[in-house]
């Protein structure tokens, strides 16, 4: 017997071939499903109340799909896995035998192979995957369109948990002022290779394959290879944090570009969803991510503050000085004060975007065709909001500023 939640579905249009292997969970509202375009194959599942499906969206091609409080932009195509707790916008593909869980935004046109397993992962528009992948707690922008992207190779891993039994090690792959212009020269990271997060990399950066990198690469338009060096054995100290003052730094730009991004979408991208059927609706699932994404971390940086209180580098204890402030660069991360940072640059920026889209072309296209000047304004905008909150947390703990 077919389910009344299916037949509801293929009497609004839904495309289902084999109606007796597709279940729907009993909290799904078939209201937030489109019926244009959206065809359920066999073996697809559909649970939560916050699931959402907009028009073209496939689901199940190569393999049966999970999907659980997601929210699927317009022509969507997620051909086999698990996802949970994320958002996929325009024309995002992905291939079977994917693990994808909660927190996780990835933009129009992002691309992955097979068995890519991601959460509490942003990736920007274009950005490729291959297959094999754990690319958990990061952020990959870069590169102009579906023929100039940034590229993760195949069986490349971001290592995001440490001995010390702590995640707080999100990298910025790229960045959030510069990479939401759509503008900017590709990171390619070869396969069979690795980041050990806490990393900040730029644009234009090559890292060969088989590389394992634990560094920041902050210049533009670097080729990056193994050091080489054979294995060793020597003592392990748990007490000890390489690099602490580093890694506060790179948790710190992590959640200001995470509070700039979060702009970006209340100012900027919000009005480019509300043009379409259930437009809204994908908004607020975004949003919700965002939240997520920032509380994830500012979770992470907390318990890692509370770890290095004994910690010394350069002779100075700036474990304690973290530990004692966690509090206040908690607060810092979560009063909301990117809302009003560089209003003047905001309103300068959106008055011109405004200009150009009334031309009624999508997101990705207005933002490709913004004039130099345009572009220079926005990420002006993004970049003091990511500068001053840098400058007040660090202002906190001011010895870890190098």
């Amino acid at each position: 017997m077919i389910p009344d939640k299916v037949i509801e579905l293929m009497e609004k249009g839904v495309r289902i071939p084999n109606p007796c292997c597709v279940e729907i969970g009993e909290d799904v509202d078939t209201g937030r499903i489109s019926g244009s375009g959206v065809v359920l194959h066999s073996g697809t599942k559909l649970y939560g109340s916050d699931t959402l499906v907009c028009a073209g969206a496939r689901l199940g091609y190569e393999a049966p799909v999970t999907l659980v409080d997601c929210q699927l932009g317009r022509g969507v195509e997620l051909r086999g896995g698990f996802f949970k707790g994320s958002v996929f916008l325009d024309g995002v593909e992905v291939a079977y035998g994917a693990h994808v869980r909660e927190g996780c935004i990835l933009e129009e046109k992002v691309r992955a192979a097979h068995a890519v397993g991601l959460k509490q992962t942003i990736l920007f528009p274009f950005v490729t995957l291959g297959s094999l992948i754990n690319f958990c707690d990061c952020l990959m922008s870069g590169g102009t369109d579906t023929e100039n992207h940034s590229e993760v190779g195949s069986s490349y891993v971001h290592f995001n948990y440490t001995p010390h039994q702590d995640k707080a090690t999100a990298s910025l792959i790229g960045d959030v002022p510069a990479g939401v212009m759509l503008n900017q020269p590709p990171i390619f990271l070869g396969g069979q290779g690795g980041l050990v997060g806490p990393v900040r990399i730029a644009y234009g950066t090559v890292i060969a394959a088989g590389t394992i990198y634990k560094k920041d690469c902050l210049e533009k338009e670097k080729l990056l290879t193994e050091e080489g060096g054979s294995a060793a054995e020597r003592d392990f100290n748990r007490g000890l944090y390489p690099g602490l003052a580093r890694k506060v730094r790179n948790n710190m730009w992590y959640i200001s570009n995470l509070l700039a991004l979060r702009q970006w979408y209340m100012h900027v991208r919000s009005s480019f969803f509300f043009n379409h059927e259930f437009g809204r609706e994908l908004y607020e699932g975004a949003i919700k991510k965002l939240d997520m994404a920032i509380g994830e971390r500012v979770n992470r940086f907390r318990t890692f503050s509370e770890k290095i209180r004994d910690v010394a580098e350069d002779g100075i204890l700036k474990g304690a000085e973290v530990y004692d402030n966690r509090q206040r660069l908690e607060t810092c991360f979560t009063k909301g004060s990117e809302d009003t940072i560089a209003v003047e640059k905001r309103n300068l920026f959106i008055g011109a975007l405004d200009a150009v889209r009334k031309t009624g072309k999508d997101y990705v296209e207005t933002i490709r065709s913004l004039d130099d000047n345009t572009v220079s304004a926005g990420t002006a905008w993004l970049q003091t909001v990511v500068d001053e909150i840098m400058r007040e947390a660090l202002d906190i703990v001011p010895s870890c500023k190098q």
